[in-house]
């Protein structure tokens, strides 16, 4: 793995639709907060965001040198490099 590699992050994706969409998507931003506590790492960037009117993203971004483990451990639907 490059040092370019090493010091870039992975943007972790998981999509909420429909009219509850934004409540789920800060629900999941809770428990993925707490998966982070609980796995005691700190200062990762966990929110959610909103994409339009009925659809929802919680995320976290993570280390590419972590970004296997978590992926596996906790499914998200999609990801993709943050730049």
């Amino acid at each position: 793995m490059s040092k370019e590699e090493e010091n870039s992050f992975v943007r972790l994706i998981w999509d909420f639709r429909g009219p509850d969409g934004l409540k789920t998507a800060e629900h999941h931003a809770i428990h993925l907060r707490e998966f982070f506590e609980k796995e005691k790492i700190a200062d990762l960037k966990v929110d959610c965001s909103t994409i339009s009117d009925m659809h929802y993203i919680a995320f976290a971004e993570v280390p590419m040198e972590k970004m296997i483990a978590f992926r596996d451990a906790l499914k998200p639907n999609r990801g993709e490099y943050v730049e």
